[in-house]
């Protein structure tokens, strides 16, 4: 089976090389990596020039700056880097982020995953983040989601799903769908990955604003946006937390705001919200 992985990229220079040498450094040699560079004012290019210089494995497509929006930004430098391959000649496309370290047999052990089990549409491992140098699992409650630096599909469940959406929750709306169509995502735990540097910290958006626009975003109705919410602000143990993201969340309805989903999509999101309600925190 062979890899496309389309790595995003802006003012990476001091972590791109290390992604970047632990793909080199594969067991599993049958791959195609494109950097899209997105408009980076920093050494990035140069990095990337060292790599398609001598490895015709690497290219790379020169991109202007995107307005910095979470989500949306990212994924449409995936795109333009996916437009750029003839995706026939490809079994899995993979999404990775430009600063993350992975294990020399990750591509190998990701191939026989999908190969062994044909139902398989999503997989990845888990994110680690370094602290007081040590390397120690990221801590994200949900050990069955593959995160957003590292999704590697199989092509069929990718075209199935439609590819990714250029929205906040990406990386969520896509399980819901893959997993709806009857695709599954697998999370393989002995495969580490180091994620050098945490994701959010470039973000200006305050913190309430996120959650109201990602619950819009994710399509989710009134009800759920609402239930969600309330949970977000028992985590900070702050009412007016709660009413703050209400406010950006009716906000973007009044606005009416574009989703980058179908009507039927939005239903089977809240239909599946639904369900974890349910079965989670309701126990029913």
């Amino acid at each position: 089976m062979k890899f496309l992985i389309v790595i995003p990229a802006h003012n990476e220079e001091n972590n791109l090389p290390f992604t970047l040498d632990s793909l080199q450094q594969q067991s599993y040699k049958d791959f195609k990596v494109v950097v899209a560079n997105d408009g980076s004012v920093d050494g990035t290019a140069d990095v990337i020039k060292r790599y398609t210089d001598l490895d015709s494995r690497f290219e790379t497509i020169a991109l202007q700056k995107s307005a910095h929006q979470p989500g949306s930004k990212v994924v449409n430098a995936f795109k333009k880097g996916l437009q750029t391959q003839k995706l026939d000649d490809f079994d899995i496309i993979c999404k990775f982020d430009a600063d993350i370290i992975l294990s020399p047999n990750y591509l190998e052990t990701i191939q026989t995953a999908f190969s062994e089990n044909p139902e398989y549409g999503l997989v990845g491992g888990l994110l680690y983040v370094e602290k007081d140098g040590v390397w120690v699992y990221e801590g994200n409650s949900n050990k069955k989601h593959v995160r957003g630096p590292m999704k590697a599909y199989r092509k069929a469940c990718f075209l199935e799903m439609g590819g990714l959406r250029e929205t906040l929750g990406w990386d969520n709306i896509d399980s819901i769908l893959l997993q709806n169509l009857g695709w599954e995502e697998i999370v393989l735990p002995e495969l580490k990955v180091k994620l050098i540097k945490v994701k959010g910290a470039d973000y200006t958006v305050k913190e309430s604003d996120y959650y109201g626009r990602y619950f819009y975003f994710l399509g989710l109705n009134r009800f759920l946006a609402y239930i969600a919410s309330c949970k977000e602000a028992m985590k900070s143990k702050s009412i007016t937390f709660f009413f703050r993201i209400i406010k950006t969340y009716e906000n973007c309805r009044s606005e009416k705001l574009e989703l980058k989903l179908t009507k039927e999509e939005q239903k089977v999101i809240n239909n599946q919200r639904w369900k974890t309600l349910k079965n989670k925190w309701l126990k029913i």
